[in-house]
């Protein structure tokens, strides 16, 4: 069996402006998505049962239908209710809908990990119930789940492959023309997933950096006190 790289790499400026768009896509949908799932686990909560449910309604219906259907029903179905986006447009929104529910979940269990006697210590020093989430609860919550997070952002990154089912030309969408052009589809593709591998490696160093810098804990311990021997 013949390879021939040089015919795929001869378009690789069109592979690189698709790896840009998709660290510009999943970058930006990460910040979205993530945003959006911690107010809403903030606000399940927070709130009363009885008026929280929205959330528990929205997780539900994206956690069990499949990110493409999601894609589809926002790229074809909202042009039909006057609604008309592009396909960037669209795969942003869908990756940021997805990411919501599934952090939501993630950040609900960090805020469940807390422990009730600290929320009570709060509200004993008077604390409104948003001081004591963004003063107590938040980032020892966060830094609790931060691995759990960590990965569904890598996730979220690969799952903008499924984005080029609606032409956006990111490093799949890149990929795609370009088999469509050479009709060398293993060396196309093999070069597309070392680009997505090497991508998901340097994520996951910089989260694990970025978990580690927030938060490790860097209270410094006082130093050893020396214990004098028994008296002579």
């Amino acid at each position: 069996m013949d390879l021939h790289f040089n015919q795929v790499l001869a378009h690789f400026p069109l592979l690189a402006a698709g790896f840009m768009l998709t660290v510009q896509l999943s970058l930006s949908a990460i910040i979205l998505g993530g945003s959006l799932g911690l107010l809403a686990a903030m606000y399940r909560s927070m709130a009363p049962r009885a008026i929280s449910w929205p959330v528990d309604v929205y997780v539900e219906l994206i956690r069990n239908t499949p990110f493409l259907v999601q894609l589809y029903i926002i790229f074809f179905g909202l042009p039909s209710m006057g609604f008309r986006l592009d396909a960037w447009q669209a795969g942003l929104l869908a990756m940021t809908i997805n990411l919501g529910a599934y952090s939501t979940e993630i950040f609900r269990a960090g805020i469940e990990s807390i422990h009730r006697t600290q929320l009570e210590a709060g509200a004993a020093l008077a604390l409104t119930r948003l001081q004591i989430f963004r003063r107590i609860v938040l980032k020892p919550a966060v830094g609790r789940i931060w691995p759990s997070l960590a990965s569904q952002f890598i996730l979220l990154m690969l799952t903008s492959s499924v984005c080029s089912f609606v032409s956006v030309e990111e490093l799949s969408g890149a990929a795609n023309t370009i088999q469509s052009a050479t009709f060398r589809s293993l060396e196309t593709y093999f070069i597309a997933g070392v680009m997505y591998l090497g991508l998901a490696i340097a994520m996951k160093a910089f989260l694990f950096w970025l978990g580690g810098l927030l938060f490790t804990n860097r209270v410094k311990r006082a130093p050893a006190v020396p214990v004098s021997g028994p008296l002579s």
